[in-house]
């Protein structure tokens, strides 16, 4: 009797929802998200911590018909989905950044293809994103996000979650605040490379014979990578307070 209980119809529901919260966290959320995990091994783990996590789980309190649980799963591939660009927002400052000092460095040609995302940027970029990809390992983000599920399920019921307005005006703030904040990881190698600038231009007023490709642009790139050595400590601790913003601006909205 207490089997049967157990795996009555709408104990099965709330199993499938759940499923569909974890499938859309992975699907969505830095670490989780990497291209190089397939797809069948991203579900696999869904489904590891949905029975995981199955003993937790309040029982769902919506209808059960077929229209309502088609809207209460698209609702929870949504909340995974929301997540995943809250994330994606603090995590991407780090690219923005790469990409304004691979461009002040000459090397914004010289891309590949970053293994995180699967698409094409610059090396500089890919470079500050493998790093950030181990800060975050660092931090414990994999454990935060199991911590956000198991808090979810007490503050958002399955099948429950409507994006509100807050989410929206937090959006517009994040991509606002990438672009300044990658601009402020970014601005003492773009200072120092315009400084470099001003000083080879007077180089070559003074001196004719100055061969600024031969010889401005090897330390230019030099002077960037003592520059973005020094300061990569202090780069992934602005990625840790961004990351950190994220998860506590998450609760105002879920």
């Amino acid at each position: 009797m207490e089997f049967a209980e157990i795996f009555n119809e709408r104990n099965m529901v709330g199993f499938l929802l759940l499923f569909f919260r974890f499938a859309g966290l992975f699907a969505a959320v830095p670490i989780f998200d990497h291209k190089n995990i397939p797809m069948n091994i991203k579900a696999t783990i869904a489904f590891f911590f949905t029975v995981f996590f199955y003993a937790s789980m309040p029982p769902p309190t919506l209808d059960l018909n077929l229209p309502t649980i088609v809207v209460a799963i698209l609702g929870e591939l949504i909340l995974g989905l929301a997540v995943g660009i809250v994330l994606q927002l603090a995590y991407n400052v780090i690219t923005f950044a790469g990409g304004q000092i691979s461009y002040m460095m000459g090397f914004s040609l010289a891309s590949a293809i970053d293994p995180q995302s699967g698409v094409s940027m610059p090396i500089i970029s890919q470079f500050l994103s493998l790093l950030a990809l181990m800060t975050l390992f660092a931090l414990d983000l994999h454990h935060w996000i199991l911590l956000f599920v198991d808090h979810s399920l007490k503050t958002v019921p399955l099948g429950g979650f409507i994006v509100t307005q807050n989410f929206f005006h937090y959006i517009m703030h994040a991509t606002a605040n990438m672009f300044l904040v990658g601009f402020m990881i970014a601005f003492p190698i773009l200072a120092l490379s315009l400084l470099a600038d001003v000083i080879f231009g007077m180089l070559m007023k003074t001196m004719p014979q100055f061969n600024l490709l031969v010889i401005g642009f090897p330390i230019k790139i030099m002077v960037a990578f003592a520059v973005l050595i020094a300061t990569l400590t202090a780069i992934m601790l602005v990625l840790k307070g961004q990351v950190q913003d994220a998860f506590n601006m998450l609760e105002t909205f879920f």
